[in-house]
């Protein structure tokens, strides 16, 4: 793989498929305790159907290496927050968190719906690249960027630290599992 070959770019819709298969190598419930602790993971397993549906709000930002899908950054808007009904939780999550003075409701935030990068393209820059070319697309139109992260998932908190996300709550879900809600300030 060369760096020249790597196109950063928003997604079509026939990049959908690409996507999903790239989360399916990533799933938590698919991999080791060793690969979760050193690699990270993703958490939800969307249906071609959800992506589609929110690819009609907002398109993705995709690293792709030919055909390949070779990292991700999905969108998700408050338009799409009823679509997928795991993610209802997170979404009413945020209209109880105060940020800078105000609840989260107040302003106009796009949601990093999921980041991953393959295995093969790990350590090479795509996941820095995908979130500056997220950032450069979005910050016209939103006021930041906001995610969960499991606390367990060192590797996803350091990496979005790194970028600039800064954790403002943390809250344990109804299964028990930790969460940082993380905001990229763009102003």
């Amino acid at each position: 793989m060369s760096a020249l070959m790597i196109i950063i770019t928003t997604s079509s819709t026939k990049d959908l498929k690409g996507i999903l298969e790239l989360q399916r190598q990533n799933l938590k419930q698919d991999l080791t305790p060793e690969q979760i602790k050193t690699q990270g993971f993703v958490t939800v397993s969307h249906s071609l159907d959800d992506l589609e549906k929110l690819h009609g709000y907002e398109p993705n930002i995709v690293a792709k290496d030919g055909d390949v899908i070779a990292a991700y950054v999905l969108a998700m808007t408050d338009q799409s927050k009823s679509d997928i009904p795991r993610l209802v939780e997170m979404y009413e999550s945020f209209d109880h968190i105060i940020y800078q003075g105000k609840p989260i409701s107040d302003y106009h935030y796009v949601v990093v719906g999921q980041v991953c990068v393959g295995y093969d393209y790990r350590g090479k820059g795509l996941f820095d690249k995908c979130y500056h070319a997220y950032k450069d697309y979005f910050k016209g139109r939103y006021d930041f960027a906001i995610t969960e992260i499991a606390s367990i998932n060192l590797r996803s908190m350091n990496a979005h630290k790194r970028i600039g996300f800064e954790v403002i709550y943390t809250y344990t879900d109804s299964s028990d599992v930790e969460w940082n809600v993380v905001v990229w300030n763009w102003e």
